[in-house]
């Protein structure tokens, strides 16, 4: 019934269509007893009892009501085609919402390919219920009623010899829906599965093709797609096993109302209008047993799709404006402080007891081995995760008092691993705001040594890139991200490895930008190029046992890894080294 709660409550503003639609359906399948009515007329009356001026009028009749109740039909269908359609853009639209607003833990958990699933072929099946199987049980349960009370009013005793076998229909019917709920359960998890595996070699087509991988990921996708073609089977032969014997029910009552009512014409307790109208109506009461297996396999297909629908249609993300949240709508001058902070993916500490500050207008770099939480740094500073310990301040403000809004506003980031979107590179450059001037795009990508390069694509700036930049290298497409991120004017930019990919002349050129910014910013610079980092105001070395804050000529003269680092990049001009002494520890 849940389900059902959650449709009718996205069905508004368009349950009168739906009420409307079902209505129609409800009074169409009540005239369904009008032609077999006329026709027992047509044998008793006009035919045996020699009433043959009522012929045209009873053939009109006839002909009226078949083409009344297909109107209707057809308004019926239009009506919940409708209501559908704008009842699905608004859950979609919904579940698009919900699924931009999750914190990262959330993509962490959930695959994209059941996240597609969902958005489509789940919701595509919710549609069809609305749009057709809701219909249709109205029109099978009014078919069926209208229908045994008509039968009934003919001879009862025929209409029980029917009914007889229609329970035993819905007893093998009743079984069967039990065990179908598991298969289709099972089917959607193998789209999701094959979905996932599409999305992971479109996205990474050429890592695949780097390791020569196709005929592994060919065989991969064999794999899942049998597995999906397996569990359809599964509910296909199931439903196969009891369409033959709802067939054979159905023909059991056929050969049941032509042998009784045979019986009770030459006994005379029936005439052969009756007779005729009760063999007419005997499809009324087995079509809505044939269909009734069909029936269920699309409500059990619905309520497998509606349970991933409804489970991300109410997921609420942990992190979220708190009720104390300021709006700041002045900008923020970019001061930031790590209070003790501590913080891990699962149980094992990433960060632990970290404190530092960063002056607003300063430049911090970051360094430290492979894992030992650099990106987490950005990520908590953005509240991508929350911290388990201790506290983040910009501007002396708490970040979980600022609106996540604002506080993302304020933080301008460029990764190493860049994503483009399929646009022109005018509108990547703008995604922080569409109505950007383009003398305003072509001046940040100036500053990120972007522009000679763009000017040189077939259509300039408005050349279409595909997606996550496929078309140009490394280097231009950290550039373009680089712009990006610039054109926002945050307060305080983030560059994680931005120039990882570019040679050092078009470096050199990228730290000049950066320190003849238009605006006033805080920069967060994580690199390992000790060229890179050498002249921000303070280095924040993160290793093993803490952090260690200094420049470039303190570290190198006091830090082992810092120094091992600076000799194997044939740093010049380095201190003598002294050893870990005389230098601030920060939470060591």
């Amino acid at each position: 019934m849940f389900e059902i709660r959650f449709l009718w409550k996205n069905l508004k503003n368009y349950r009168w269509m739906v009420i409307l639609a079902l209505s129609i359906g409800v009074f169409t399948s009540s005239i369904i007893i009008i032609n077999p009515f006329l026709s027992r007329i047509l044998v008793d009356d006009v035919i045996k009892g020699n009433k043959h001026e009522w012929l045209v009028l009873i053939l009109s009749l006839m002909v009226t009501t078949t083409l009344v109740r297909t109107g209707l039909r057809y308004l019926m269908q239009c009506l919940l085609e409708w209501s559908s359609q704008r009842m699905i853009i608004k859950i979609r639209n919904t579940l698009f919402k919900n699924i931009l607003t999750q914190e990262m833990k959330f993509f962490d958990k959930n695959r994209s390919g059941d996240l597609i699933t969902r958005v489509t072929g789940d919701l595509e099946n919710i549609r069809h219920t609305v749009a057709w199987t809701s219909y249709n049980i109205v029109e099978t349960v009014f078919t069926l009623l209208v229908t045994l009370g008509f039968l009934i009013y003919i001879n009862i005793t025929l209409t029980l010899a029917l009914m007889a076998i229609m329970s035993f229909m819905a007893v093998i019917s009743r079984v069967y829906s039990k065990r179908i709920i598991t298969f289709y359960r099972d089917i959607r998890t193998k789209m999701s599965d094959l979905n996932t595996v599409v999305q992971e070699n479109i996205g990474g087509n050429r890592v695949v093709k780097a390791f020569s991988r196709e005929e592994f990921e060919i065989k991969k996708f064999d794999k899942k797609s049998k597995a999906f073609k397996q569990a359809n089977l599964k509910a296909s032969m199931a439903w196969q096993k009891l369409l033959p014997v709802i067939d054979f029910m159905t023909n059991l009552m056929a050969f049941t109302s032509l042998t009784l009512g045979g019986y009770f014409a030459i006994k005379g307790k029936m005439s052969l209008g009756e007779v005729a109208a009760f063999t007419n109506l005997t499809w009324a009461l087995a079509m809505p047993m044939q269909n009734i297996s069909s029936h269920i396999n699309e409500i059990k297909r619905f309520y497998a799709s509606s349970e991933k629908i409804t489970e991300l249609y109410y997921s609420m993300p942990a992190i979220i404006d708190r009720h104390d949240a300021e709006p700041l709508t002045q900008r923020m001058k970019g001061k930031i402080e790590f209070d003790n902070v501590s913080f891990g993916y699962t149980k094992k500490q990433v960060l632990q007891n970290i404190s530092f500050v960063v002056e607003a207008g300063e430049t911090a770099a970051i360094m430290g081995p492979t894992g030992s939480g650099k990106t987490t740094l950005i990520s908590l500073l953005t509240r991508f995760y929350e911290v388990t310990g201790g506290s983040i301040k910009i501007d002396g403000i708490n970040i979980k008092k600022i609106k996540l809004e604002k506080l993302r506003k304020s933080i301008g980031i460029a990764n190493q691993d860049v994503f483009l979107f399929s646009d022109t590179v005018d509108s990547n450059i703008a995604f922080s705001d569409p109505l950007m001037s383009e003398k305003k795009v072509v001046e940040y990508a100036k500053l990120a040594c972007a522009d000679d390069f763009i000017l040189k694509m077939e259509n300039g700036y408005e050349t279409i890139i595909g997606e996550r930049g496929v078309g140009i290298s490394g280097g231009q497409r950290q550039r373009i991200a680089l712009a990006r991120a610039l054109a926002a004017e945050p307060p305080i930019l983030v560059l994680d490895d931005t120039t990882s990919a570019v040679d050092t002349k078009t470096e050199e050129y990228i730290k000049e930008s950066l320190n003849n910014l238009p605006y006033e910013c805080t920069k967060l610079i994580i690199a390992q190029r000790i060229s890179t980092v050498m002249n921000a105001d303070k280095i924040i070395l993160i290793e093993k046992n803490g952090i260690t804050v200094g420049v470039h000529e303190e570290l190198a003269a006091n830090n082992r890894y810092y120094r091992d680092i600076c000799e194997l990049q044939d740093v010049k001009n380095l201190p003598e080294f002294v050893g870990e002494e005389g230098i601030d520890n920060g939470s060591k």
